[in-house]
């Protein structure tokens, strides 16, 4: 359930704040920021829950918790996502355990002094981390993935939903958010964990990029998500981690990478000028090791926001960068490494 009574978050916080990761960012068009991330208990274990944070000064300060998604101590929040709709919306989505399950809850006006928010709806099967686009046909498309393997380290009750097969699936919605429906799905050799990410390409196809263990997989959809190729390396490398690939309002591909990393470390910004083919090298976001998980938004003046992770058992940050594509093509400047949120010892 999605709380926000302010009362209620605080009590839910107190003393279960010891671990923080997995962040999410959004901004509206009037620049409101919002971030989320997950945390609860010691680890990734049932009790998880997810608080969703703002920010309106550019994120120089950020509010306590104005909502939660939090299903109980015998159930998991996790894994979530935020998104701004073409309506100006925001979804909220997060993934429920052990009922293999994602959900969503709609706030229409993220500007407004006091957030009302729908009652959550059910998506799909059975995690999503990362954003949905806006197809040249005006599709929604969703990467919900139903993983490889089990997901790890959690044990709970049998799941309530029988999984469909495990694939990096791609769903859509033809009505604005009213239904959703599952297309296809890939399977990458190497996927681990999945958190694809999908993006179209100049001559209208689809690429699904997928977590892997050797960093980045592949494959293409050229009937609108139905059917994908057989997965393939892109050869961009990464630590087996999370990654973030857009469009950017200029046309160029925005990805955000692990850059001669050792471990997880040397986040960085680089551009592509031709459709993903080959990549510049760009803006070191942060070199420290432990940093991981980016995601990111753009405003409307083409600043991106992206926000990442540090050492969720150690440091314990959520951290921010504000920079621009020139940022990037000079390999300096921005703003970097901007606490959003910090478990103090």
């Amino acid at each position: 359930m999605l709380i926000t009574d302010t009362q209620e978050i605080h009590s839910l916080m107190d003393g279960n704040l010891r671990w923080l990761g997995i962040p999410a960012v959004e901004r509206t068009a009037r620049g409101r920021l919002f971030v989320s991330f997950y945390t609860g208990g010691d680890t990734e274990q049932m009790g998880n829950y997810v608080p969703l944070i703002l920010s309106d000064d550019d994120g120089e300060t950020w509010s306590p918790p104005v909502a939660a998604a939090w299903f109980g101590t015998d159930l998991r929040a996790y894994d979530e996502c935020l998104w701004i709709d073409p309506r100006g919306r925001l979804w909220f989505f997060y993934s429920r355990q052990p009922d293999h399950a994602v959900f969503a809850s709609r706030c229409d006006d993220p500007d407004a002094n006091t957030l009302s928010w729908h009652d959550p709806v059910y998506v799909g099967q059975d995690v999503m981390l990362n954003k949905p686009i806006v197809a040249s046909d005006g599709r929604w498309l969703l990467p919900i993935a139903v993983w490889r393997t089990d997901i790890p380290q959690i044990k709970g009750g049998a799941s309530s939903l029988t999984p469909p097969p495990r694939l990096a699936f791609v769903y859509e919605s033809r009505d604005e958010g009213a239904t959703f429906t599952r297309l296809g799905g890939a399977d990458v050799p190497g996927r681990w964990y999945d958190e694809h990410m999908i993006y179209e390409k100049r001559d209208g196809a689809l690429r699904m990029l997928v977590r892997t263990q050797l960093g980045i997989g592949e494959s293409l959809s050229h009937d609108g998500g139905h059917t994908w190729s057989a997965g393939a390396d892109t050869g961009w490398g990464g630590p087996n981690s999370r990654f973030h690939i857009r469009r950017l309002p200029s046309g160029r591909l925005l990805l955000i990478n692990h850059l001669r990393f050792t471990g997880r470390s040397h986040l960085t910004a680089l551009l592509s000028e031709d459709d993903g083919n080959t990549w510049r090298e760009g803006l070191l976001l942060d070199g420290r090791h432990d940093v991981s998980y980016p995601d990111a938004c753009v405003s409307p003046d083409g600043a991106i926001y992206a926000v990442y992770d540090r050492e969720r058992y150690g440091a314990r940050e959520i951290l921010m960068a504000r920079f621009t594509e020139e940022d990037i093509l000079a390999g300096h400047g921005g703003r970097l490494q901007t606490v959003v949120a910090r478990i103090d010892p």
